[in-house]
């Protein structure tokens, strides 16, 4: 068994780790020291000389040469991380996976007291203020290091160092003569407490992140509302685990695809919550993708005018997009998404492992929305999606932890901006900004009666719309509109004409939501993010939309 230690700079990684190896006659590996034997240079002076990103370039390879895991139920390993190693989210993936983390946390005022008397420079802290710049680094690393077992630093190293035996040996029996399980081998990458509900990002982790919700609000009873191919896949699994942990369990079935999002089927599901005389403290779990968690979130705001709800999105696009946010909704012929309500999630628990037997398809589609999230302008996604989208796309891509990164970049961006502007009340930017590429999009989808096209790809077809409107109107240029449409291209996302009557995309852009004093409000590409404009003309809007689609007369 190898043990991971994390936390901020003082918290004393180093002397635990020292003490624990020692008890056990374990390797010790402090990360930041062999950084330096390797490079011939101390930290500070990496900083120095190169800036942290080449030094962070050492670290991830500093961890990547520690290798695999080791499988032993006794300590064989022990490792001491820089305070920061574990805010890439690659080096989580090689660190987490297969040992146990171990989170020392402590107060920021104990940590700077610390980190004034300790011999050893910390270019972060150097300079600043200790106690402002610890703050600073606890509130931007607390979901890394939550993904640990935590424990209080300000305990005397023994205390520190038997209290993580006791973790090991619990987890060394659990393992012992078993198959490896949820608790045994899932590994939480990320865990955050937010306005928005709580955000859970590992791998098998689904059935003991539900069933610890469900711990915490006290119900013995799992209402998992799910659809027939996501049930299959996921669905069937989870309420396993669940029973076999003493929970009787319910299930509701609600139709694939949009066709779960009509209001005949809110009723006919809110009858069967009415004959499981389903109470209102009761959560119900979502187990499917965009789709299914529209239709059963919306099912939530309004079973008995609010019920908890727990997401776990089973498809890329919704893990990283749909399910966060608190965003619900039903269809009518009119548009998408019409009928509504906002309602948060106790709790979204996104498990990269439910993504292994997705269609490639499904996949490509929601490299739609993650390029949407790239162009509102994080840069490392832009270039993860160069770098990996394809791979990723094509199913190539899950050893290397490009899948699981990709899920945490785009969702915690979405978190970010959902919680700045939760209702979407902020008309020049916040959440209003998520919907780029959406208005044709939209339409799109609608001309084809939500059937032909897949969410991601519809998105996919109206970025290009938006970078073109961009383009003519000199908000977005012209190396940034190149680099999207090139990034698509490559990706084969909206790449051959739509075979819709221009009439039937304009119709339905025509009911778009994001209409303000009878103007629609389009969110355009920049150089480095996006703009809000309501005065994009109507010609202009028809032309484009027109150039996405097949010619009048052409084959279908």
């Amino acid at each position: 068994m190898d043990i991971v230690l994390v936390g901020l700079p003082g918290s004393g990684k180093s002397a635990v780790g020292r003490r624990l190896a020692h008890r056990h006659d374990a390797a010790f590996v402090d990360l930041d020291e062999s950084i330096e034997r390797s490079a011939g240079r101390t930290i500070a002076e990496i900083f120095a000389d190169e800036g942290e990103a080449a030094f962070r370039e050492l670290e991830r390879a500093a961890v990547a040469s520690l290798g695999e895991a080791d499988t032993e139920p006794t300590i064989r390993h022990v490792i001491a991380t820089g305070g920061g190693a574990v805010v890439d989210p690659r080096n989580r993936w090689a660190l987490f996976r297969g040992r146990m983390p171990v989170w020392l946390d402590g107060r920021p005022e104990v940590l700077a007291q610390r980190l004034r008397r300790s011999p050893n420079v910390r270019p972060l802290i150097t300079g600043r203020d200790p106690i402002g710049a610890v703050r600073t680094l606890a509130k931007d690393r607390e979901r890394f290091y939550a993904a640990g077992r935590r424990l209080n630093s300000a305990s005397e190293v023994n205390t520190l160092v038997e209290r993580i035996e006791e973790l090991a040996e619990a987890l060394g029996s659990a393992s012992v003569g078993a198959a490896p399980t949820t608790e045994t081998s899932g590994t939480v990458l990320l865990r955050a407490d937010t306005p928005i509900g709580q955000i859970v990002v590992g791998e098998a982790i689904a059935a003991r992140e539900v069933a610890d919700v469900l711990d915490r609000v006290a119900t013995p009873r799992a209402i998992i509302v799910s659809e027939p191919g996501a049930w299959a896949a996921a669905g069937e699994a989870l309420a396993a685990a669940l029973a076999a942990g003493g929970r009787s369990v319910e299930r509701i079935l609600l139709p694939q695809g949009e066709d779960a999002k009509r209001l005949s089927v809110i009723e006919d599901a809110s009858r069967e919550l009415a004959r499981l005389r389903a109470e209102r403290r009761e959560p119900l779990i979502a187990v499917g993708g965009g789709a299914l968690g529209d239709a059963a979130g919306f099912l939530a705001a309004t079973w008995l005018r609010g019920a908890p709800l727990i997401h776990v999105p089973t498809t890329l696009v919704a893990q990283i997009d749909s399910s966060i946010g608190g965003k619900t909704g039903v269809d009518l012929p009119e548009g998408k998404n019409l009928v509504g309500a906002f309602h948060q999630p106790l709790a979204v628990v996104i498990d990269v492992a439910a993504l292994r037997t997705l269609p490639e398809r499904h996949r490509r589609a929601a490299l739609g929305e993650a390029v949407k999230m790239a162009a509102l302008g994080d840069e490392r996604l832009f270039a993860l999606l160069e770098a990996s989208g394809e791979p990723i796309a094509a199913g190539h891509s899950g050893s290397d932890g490009a899948v699981a990164e990709l899920v945490e970049r785009s969702a915690w961006a979405k978190v970010e901006v959902v919680t700045a502007d939760e209702r979407e009340q902020d008309a020049a930017g916040g959440r209003i900004t998520l919907n780029l590429g959406h208005s044709l999009g939209h339409a799109y989808e609608a001309a084809g009666r939500f059937h032909d096209l897949l969410h991601g790809e519809a998105v996919a077809y109206g970025l290009r719309a938006a970078v073109r409107i961009g383009r003519e109107l000199d908000v977005t240029p012209a190396d940034r509109a190149a680099r999207i449409e090139g990034l698509l291209t490559s990706l084969r996302l909206a790449v051959s004409p739509l075979p819709y009557p221009i009439d039937a995309v304009l119709g339905a852009l025509a009911t778009d939501k994001k209409h303000a004093a009878g103007n629609l409000r389009w969110v355009l590409p920049t150089a480095d993010g996006v703009v809000v404009r309501d005065d994009v003309p109507t010609v202009l809007v028809e032309r484009v939309a027109a150039g996405l689609l097949a010619p009048v007369g052409s084959a279908a």
